[in-house]
């Protein structure tokens, strides 16, 4: 059965045996699936404004490139999961912190920028990390699940109300994505030896399992699993580093030991999506190497179009002092606005540690294609088959 229709088991299996002999990938012949929505649980590579709605909204100059305006977002721009959206013919997602005017019908994204996949004994206001960690996101799919289609039921004669509201059907019929991990490296680098974060990288990812088999429990069937990214090369990281020893950089820059724990953290996830394979018989996993097309981009900077790699398009920088984007700070009794640069378009990173639209539009199209899939070839397009 393909996602919104169905084929018949002749027919199917027909178009199986007609894309292995002409060399393809078996999902390649077949049709689309038709993904009525999409849940997405993340922190801020993938957050449409939960953070925001939650505690501080963002301010200019965020959401400047395309939304024209702050939309949530920590970027001038879209985010990959908004390019999903869009690739997919469905509207961006609502955060389901942000409720005021909004539409659930085709989805809802459940990520809140600083979230982690364990939780943190830390607060937001100290280090950034979200209370709303990845257990807490699965929490609130299942209060939205319950309260939606309570909703729905009792919306028999409220067309407009009804309408903003997710269809129970499509629920097992959705994309399910996860963008998360990155912020459980960097809380490890911040308060543990690389050899106690390396020890609790099992247990993080077998968290991030847990979540994917609650979700497919209760009734969830297509997940599309990013890896984490190169942390090691984000600007904000390289920043603080001065005359480093021998050894201590990679062959483009970055941080050697930061990207080996986050390549250790993905080969790890890799395998226990394996694992969910054989567990989750109904199940489609698609894990997706982020990091390669991530990595690529910041090595093949120049080649691509983006002329500036390593630094930051929005934020203040003097000597050892850094300002954040959009921030305000005394510096030499003078205050300075950590403002944007002229043209995002040619920087990889907007803020340090997010990435710019341009940067994430080059991004979304390698891992949407399928070329970064561990599942041969698979697109973003035909997640939905179990091949």
């Amino acid at each position: 059965m393909a996602i919104g229709g169905v084929l018949s088991l002749p027919c199917l299996a027909l178009l199986l045996l007609v894309s292995w002999n002409a060399g393809l990938a078996p999902a390649e012949g077949l049709p689309p699936c038709e993904f009525p929505a999409i849940y997405n649980f993340g922190d801020s590579n993938s957050d449409t404004g939960g953070i925001s709605a939650a505690f501080y909204p963002m301010g200019s100059p965020t959401g400047e490139t395309f939304f024209h305006r702050p939309v949530g977002r920590a970027s001038d721009g879209r985010l990959i999961i908004d390019f999903i959206a869009e690739h997919l013919g469905l509207p961006y997602l609502s955060a389901y912190l942000d409720s005021l005017g909004r539409s659930f019908r085709h989805g809802a994204n459940f990520a809140t920028g600083g979230s982690t996949i364990r939780r943190q004994n830390e607060s937001v206001f100290e280090n950034g990390v979200s209370p709303f960690s990845l257990d807490i996101q699965t929490a609130h799919y299942n209060q939205f699940v319950v309260r939606t289609s309570y909703l729905y039921e009792h919306a028999r004669t409220e067309k407009f109300r009804r309408s903003r509201l997710p269809r129970p059907e499509d629920f097992s019929k959705a994309l399910y994505v996860f963008d998360i991990g990155q912020n459980d490296l960097a809380a490890g680098f911040r308060k543990m030896t690389n050899e106690q974060l390396n020890a609790s990288i099992p247990e993080i990812v077998n968290q991030l399992a847990t979540a994917i088999q609650h979700l497919y429990q209760q009734g969830a069937r297509t997940f599309w699993i990013h890896n984490t990214g190169p942390i090691g090369c984000l600007p904000i990281t390289l920043r603080y580093v001065h005359n480093p020893m021998p050894g201590y950089l990679d062959q483009i820059g970055c941080v050697k030991e930061q990207n080996e724990m986050a390549l250790e953290f993905n080969q790890q996830l890799k395998e226990r999506v394996m694992q969910l394979r054989d567990e989750l018989p109904e199940a489609a996993l698609t894990y997706v190497d982020v990091y390669a097309a991530k990595y690529g981009l910041i090595a093949n900077s120049t080649r691509e179009g983006f002329e500036r790699a390593r630094k930051m398009c929005c934020g203040y920088e003097w000597e050892e002092k850094h300002v954040w984007c959009g921030q305000k700070a005394s510096i030499n009794g003078s205050e300075v606005l950590a403002g944007s640069c002229e043209d995002p378009s040619i920087f990889i990173s907007w803020d340090g540690v997010h990435y710019t639209d341009a940067a994430n539009h080059w991004i979304s199209e390698r891992i949407l294609s399928g070329s970064l899939s561990d599942r041969p070839e698979v697109r973003i397009t035909h997640a939905c088959y179990r091949v």
